[in-house]
C-alpha cells in the first residue's frame, strides 16, 4: 500500500523511467518487441501506462494458460499410458483364463483316466477270481455249495473273453 500512496502523492510519473525499469527486469529487449497474444489488441486512445499494465496482465494470464495446457498434455500422456496398461491387464486376464481352462481340461482328462484304470483294475480282479474258481472246478471238481449255485456263472469283463482252453 505504501508504494501506491507514494505514487499518488507524486505529481508526475516518469513513463520513460517506468518502461526502462520494466525492461530491465525482463531479460529481453524493449517491451514493445514482445508480441501480444492473438486474442487481444490495444484499444485506440489508451494511455501508455494502461497499455503496459494490460500487456503485463495478459502475458501473465497467457503464461498460466500455457502451463495449464502443458498439464493437459501431461494428463493425456498419463491417460495413454493407463490405456496401454489396461490393455496389458486385459491380455493378462485372458491368458490367465485360458490357462485355468487348460488346467481344468487336463484335470478332467486325468480324472477320467484314473476312473477308467480303477474300473479296469476291478474288472481284472473279478476276472482273476473267476479264473481261479474255474481252475479249481476243473482240477478238483465243484464243491457241494457250488453245485447248488448255477452251473454256468455269468462272466463279465475280460473273464467273459477268456476260454478255459486259454487258461490251461
Amino acid at each position: 500500500m505504501a508504494g501506491v500512496e507514494q505514487l499518488r502523492r507524486r505529481e508526475g510519473v516518469n513513463l520513460v523511467q517506468l518502461e526502462a525499469d520494466i525492461a530491465s527486469v525482463r531479460s529481453g529487449s524493449s517491451i514493445s518487441s514482445i508480441a501480444l497474444p492473438d486474442y487481444v489488441e490495444h484499444t485506440a486512445g489508451v494511455t501508455r501506462v494502461g497499455a503496459l499494465s494490460a500487456e503485463a496482465v495478459v502475458r501473465d494470464y497467457e503464461s498460466a494458460a500455457k502451463e495449464i495446457e502443458a498439464m493437459g498434455t501431461e494428463l493425456i500422456d498419463a491417460a495413454q499410458k493407463c490405456e496401454a496398461l489396461t490393455a496389458q491387464v486385459h491380455d493378462a486376464i485372458a491368458f490367465m483364463r485360458e490357462t485355468a481352462a487348460g488346467y481344468r481340461e487336463e484335470g478332467r482328462k486325468i480324472f477320467k483316466r484314473i476312473e477308467e484304470c480303477a474300473l479296469f483294475t476291478e474288472d481284472v480282479r473279478k476276472t482273476c477270481e473267476q479264473v481261479k474258481r474255474r481252475m479249481v472246478e476243473v482240477s478238483v471238481g465243484p464243491s457241494s455249495e457250488e453245485e447248488l449255485a448255477s452251473q454256468e456263472p455269468e462272466l463279465s469283463g475280460i473273464a467273459a473273453k477268456v476260454s478255459m482252453s486259454e487258461i490251461r
